[in-house]
């Protein structure tokens, strides 16, 4: 189970009633954060969770809106009694950024990692699941990031059986182990079906729309993008300071088919959301608004029961 958290939507500027955009995971005892603007820590506070678990940041870009509250975080994850390292995963420059940032919060009880990202697209294995960075369109350097936990197809007996696998290996080859028996090598793929439908969340923002979103984001449970702005007279706007608008978004999710689309990263300008969305679903019917604190638990869903 993938526990998603949406600690805040708003752009630019915190607000009293919006705090800067950024997601939490949680998934086996391990906590993922992308992005930390200012105010992140208390929007962490309310939603109830851990700091100690948090194995790892990934920053979108480097405004101030999207990495401003690291000092403070990193001080409250140290205040947790942490000590495993950390790992940071951003743009090229990451290190550097981090360090200035760093003057004020100079003591930390465990080590930072850095993963700098280079290429248009980079993979991260970690604590189970998958992140997959992906470059998009911002006026500074800027990625999007997909989440991934993948399933294993279900344990078929009677392959094992016709391939004379002896029972007490049965179990360990369903958990992933690879095994030598008197000279044999057994695989997991000996006795398992083919993959099953796992769980994915692809989350963007501070973008011009872009092939890459949509074909990162297919297959997505959740699609998080960027709306900055719902008035149609801001298209121009938009396109300008490359950024999209709620329509846009729209128009990634019909191309991608994810389940949902929650729209994030709103103008400080941007009043009564609510009102654009019917326009917004005659494109993506799916689609709805991101608040502060929107939480969601994402299982695994057997073929048979979405059908």
């Amino acid at each position: 189970m993938l526990d998603v958290a949406l600690l805040g939507t708003g752009g630019m500027m915190p607000l009293p009633y919006r705090r800067l955009t950024s997601l939490m995971t949680r998934y086996n005892g391990s906590s993922l954060l992308i992005d930390c603007g200012e105010g992140t820590q208390v929007a962490i506070r309310d939603q109830g969770w851990s700091f100690h678990s948090i194995d790892a940041i990934c920053f979108t870009h480097f405004h101030a809106d999207h990495i401003s509250g690291l000092p403070g975080i990193l001080l409250t994850i140290g205040n947790a009694e942490r000590t495993n390292p950390l790992l940071l995963i951003g743009p090229r420059g990451l290190e550097r950024v981090v360090s200035s940032l760093r003057i004020i919060a100079p003591e930390l009880p465990f080590p930072i990692e850095f993963h700098e990202l280079a290429s248009p697209e980079d993979i991260i294995e970690l604590n189970g699941y998958r992140i997959t960075a992906f470059r998009v369109h911002h006026n500074v350097p800027c990625y999007g990031y997909s989440l991934e936990i993948d399933r294993a197809g279900r344990f078929d007996a009677e392959r094992a059986k016709e391939a004379d696998i002896p029972l007490r290996f049965w179990s360990r080859l369903q958990k992933g182990e690879i095994i030598e028996d008197g000279g044999r090598l057994l695989t997991p793929d000996m006795v398992l079906g083919p993959p099953r439908r796992g769980i994915k969340v692809t989350y963007t923002t501070d973008t011009r729309p872009c092939q890459t979103i949509a074909d990162h984001a297919k297959g997505s449970d959740i699609f998080i993008c960027e709306g900055m702005y719902a008035e149609k007279d801001k298209s121009e706007k938009a396109k300008q300071y490359k950024h999209m608008t709620f329509y846009e978004a729209a128009r990634l999710a019909a191309a991608a088919d994810p389940d949902e689309l929650w729209l994030t990263h709103f103008s400080p300008s941007l009043v009564g959301a609510e009102r654009y969305m019917k326009d917004v679903k005659k494109i993506f019917p799916r689609a709805s608004l991101g608040k502060d604190g929107r939480t969601v638990e994402l299982d695994f869903i057997d073929e048979d029961e979405d059908a």
